[in-house]
């Protein structure tokens, strides 16, 4: 029995009641965009999604945001539920979830100064720095249409079957916007004192109570810290809490940070439950459950934050992305088997903002469970894995699980290839859980391990089907002085086989640059302890000034080294890092002095450091440590030799293509492969 599998979780599996309901534990799936409802097969795929959460046995799921009517629309294609016929074609998802033991609520979303579309409406005109178009400032007839148009919202996801609803009142939307003097300018019964600016989600509130009756459940999730400058203070938010239970909310979810806030919030570079008091202030508030969310993901920290008091239950989105099974796995202590979400955004989040479904890096069934099968194939092979990275232990445990005799072949002395190397960047050491993931997953199917050899094509002639992932080397450029003894791979640093000096250039600013430049100048510390994090981003970690900010969320930091990063491309650096995480990336390089030059021409290496041309200018870098990090090599030396004597083999992964440290791609490849055996 593994540690993890003689922890108790107790807390998190008891049963809590909420308004009229007994809840059968205190994990809620929270809300988050699936793009789905735009989907051919929309509903079908929505039913696999969600009944698959629900069969992983969460008490509550919540759904994507659903815009109360046209004006909160967060783009022109999303979900509404306006209609009481669009919204009765929601039932078999409603039956599917509750056939298999859980509640379901729709999320009531208006997105206010957020919206995407021509006419966005808003408490003041002022536009959201993450939006091109003004809103309109709301007319008293528009804001009692809006919370009447909330009520009939509610009342048409209780007729197509819904147990409740979660009203949106955080993360900058709407009536968020209303709460705080950092959106509402207004002078009328709507705007100034707290009282005022409060009025509007207390009536959406009451309305929704009132339109629906005393046993459908009403979530409020309320913002417990804003993170932008005119956000609310600590007791302004208590007084809000309990207004809201006062008007009949049943549960008080919490949101942390405004989509424009300068302060990561839910990315790997947070560190784990890094919000909790701000849920337990709220919880200090009231007598209904709280519910902490963001930056939980693995059940001990779930159960450490409710056997403190800090909340009643808890949210988790992500990680149901990750592992639909999470509370299931626990109640049958087979918590270790948990595939944990990482927060690297890039499936989830970068997918939504570029107007794909929803995904996931760690498990590629998320949003596409119809693409995949879980029965036994019944013709089992005998498969080679060559390569112990993402791709080939993706492939091995799935084929395996599927029940093909599976042989995997890795020449170092442990698996994770590349992700050995990605975990030691700030905040990614959550790819140890990835990891440890996937090494249970081949012992529990049954992979034949054989670490520390390196395949020959003698050790694969019996094998009916080869897959060659064996990864990448970095890319060493053709350039005078290359061979420099101050001179390392990206890999050399990451690894610890070598130390950088405290001068030090990186070569390269795409993903990996960043990440060597963040290694080189960060303390572990900040992506590690919450009151460390807090420092370096300016938020107060008491939850209890104006939207918990404590000072600038930019302002420089010292730093341990000084770094400058270069790369050819007159583009801005990391301009091709996610959307969702890169501009943390680059703020927080920003904020340790790196500095980022574009538009270099290298010319040669020698002890003065390194000789570029820049606007046609010749400069010599200084440095201590020049680091390489452009590009990689896919190692495909076994595979060209196999092809050569005619055996059909399958490369995927950076074997395949080298572009990226892909972990996304290597992952889903594994997995589609294993799936077409």
């Amino acid at each position: 029995m593994t540690d993890m599998q003689k922890k108790s979780f107790g807390t998190m599996l008891s049963p809590i009641r909420a308004g009229q309901h007994m809840l059968r534990n205190r994990v809620i799936m929270g809300s988050m965009h699936t793009r789905l409802e735009t989907e051919p097969d929309s509903i079908a795929r929505q039913i696999a999604f969600y009944a698959e959460r629900a069969r992983g046995e969460a008490a509550i799921l919540v759904t994507g945001g659903f815009a109360p009517n046209a004006e909160g629309m967060f783009d022109p294609e999303g979900p509404r539920i306006d209609d009481p016929e669009d919204a009765r074609s929601l039932r078999p998802i409603c039956e599917a979830v509750q056939a298999e033991g859980s509640l379901i609520c729709a999320q009531l979303l208006h997105a206010g100064r957020y919206a995407k579309i021509e006419g966005c409406v808003a408490p003041s005109p002022i536009r959201a720095p993450i939006n091109r178009f003004v809103p309109r400032e709301m007319t008293d007839a528009d804001i009692r249409r809006t919370i009447e148009d909330f009520a009939k919202a509610a009342e048409n996801a209780q007729a197509a079957g819904f147990d409740g609803v979660e009203i949106m009142g955080s993360e900058g939307y709407l009536i968020n916007e209303f709460t705080v003097t950092h959106t509402n300018k207004r002078e009328d019964e709507w705007g100034g004192s707290a009282e005022n600016r409060h009025r509007f989600s207390v009536e959406i509130v009451r309305a929704v109570r009132e339109r629906c009756g005393s046993d459908f459940l009403v979530i409020y999730r309320i913002s417990a810290a804003d993170l932008v400058e005119g956000g609310a203070p600590a007791e302004e938010i208590a007084d809000l809490a309990r207004k809201i239970e006062a008007a009949g909310a049943d549960i008080l979810n919490t949101g942390i940070g405004w989509h424009e806030a300068r302060v990561p919030t839910i990315a790997y570079q947070v560190p784990r439950g890094a919000w909790r008091q701000a849920a337990a202030n709220v919880k200090a508030a009231v007598s209904i459950p709280v519910v902490a969310s963001n930056r939980i993901n693995t059940p001990e920290i779930a159960e450490d934050i409710l056997a403190s008091g800090e909340a009643d239950m808890i949210s988790m989105a992500r990680p149901f992305l990750a592992d639909p099974h999470f509370v299931k796995k626990t109640r049958e202590g087979r918590a270790d088997e948990i595939n944990t979400c990482i927060a690297c955004n890039q499936a989830c989040l970068d997918f939504i903002f570029s107007d794909r479904p929803v995904g996931c890096l760690v498990n590629p069934r998320a949003g596409r469970e119809t693409e995949f099968r879980d029965s036994p194939t019944e013709s089992p092979k005998k498969v080679a894995v060559v390569g112990g990275g993402a791709a080939g232990m993706a492939t091995a445990s799935e084929a395996a699980m599927l029940g093909h005799d599976v042989t995997l072949f890795e020449a170092q002395d442990k698996l994770g290839g590349q992700l050995n190397l990605a975990q030691a960047a700030p905040g990614k050491d959550e790819f140890n859980e990835t990891l440890r993931y996937y090494g249970g997953q081949l012992q529990k199917h049954g992979v034949k391990l054989r670490l520390g050899q390196r395949a020959g094509s003698d050790d694969l002639t019996d094998f009916d089907h080869v897959v060659i992932s064996t990864g990448v080397t970095p890319r060493i450029p053709d350039l005078p002085g290359i061979d420099h003894p101050s001179v390392a791979t990206y890999a050399e640093i990451l690894s610890g086989n070598r130390a950088a000096g405290d001068t030090v250039v990186v070569m390269g600013a795409g993903g990996i640059g960043h990440d060597v430049a963040e290694f080189l100048v960060t303390e572990p510390a900040e992506t590690h302890n919450t009151d460390a994090f807090c420092e370096t981003w300016g938020v107060d970690p008491h939850f209890t000034t104006s939207g918990a900010l404590a000072g600038d969320p930019l302002a420089p930091k010292p730093s341990r080294r000084k770094v400058v990063m270069l790369q050819r491309k007159t583009s801005k650096a990391g301009a091709g890092l996610g959307v969702s995480t890169g501009w943390i990336l680059r703020n927080a390089l920003r904020k340790h002095g790196v500095e980022a030059l574009g538009g270099v021409v290298y010319d040669r290496i020698d002890d003065a450091g390194l000789h570029i041309v820049m606007d046609g200018e010749p400069k010599i870098i200084a440095a201590d440590t020049i680091v390489l990090c452009t590009g990689q090599e896919p190692e495909r030396a076994l595979a060209e030799e196999l092809i050569a004597q005619g055996v059909t083999v399958t490369m995927i992964g950076g074997a395949k293509e080298a572009a990226e440290l892909d972990a996304l791609r290597a992952i889903d490849e594994g997995v589609r492969l294993a799936q077409s055996l």
